[in-house]
């Protein structure tokens, strides 16, 4: 039996980008720089980074933004990257001609990127932090 089969699951949104061409080690980078995040901040990040990859993982985020929207209609502004992974896709094989007739193998390697993302339920402590109300903070400073 599953141990999550208690708990209350949270409704989420997936989009899968998959036959990247990138290498996996390079796309985990981008990857574990949004895990965790809103979906809001996760784009400002990715739009920031110098790494390539942050391009194809931040259409890929919007995406799955878009999947939470228009299929679940949950709130895009609440929005949390729940699970976010590259997995290794199929090797292109390639061969670089080398001296004295040998012939190097080149391997481009390709991702399969995957992005959850959820909604987080909201309490009223979330609530009066939104409204900047003192309780909440722990009283006046």
């Amino acid at each position: 039996m599953n141990a999550k089969a208690g708990a209350a699951e949270l409704p989420t949104a997936r989009a899968q980008a998959r036959h990247v061409r990138m290498t996996p080690m390079k796309a985990r980078r981008v990857v574990d720089l949004i895990r965790g995040r809103s979906a809001a901040d996760a784009a400002a990040i990715l739009r920031f980074a110098p790494q390539a990859a942050s391009g194809p993982v931040a259409k890929l985020l919007a995406s799955a933004v878009a999947n939470a929207e228009n299929n679940h209609g949950m709130n895009p502004d609440a929005l949390v990257v729940q699970t976010a992974y590259v997995d290794e896709g199929p090797t292109l094989k390639r061969f670089q001609p080398r001296a004295q007739g040998r012939a190097f193998r080149i391997r481009k390697r390709t991702s399969h990127i995957t992005i959850e993302v959820a909604q987080l339920p909201t309490t009223g402590n979330d609530q009066r932090r939104a409204r900047g109300d003192q309780s909440a903070k722990g009283g006046a400073r």
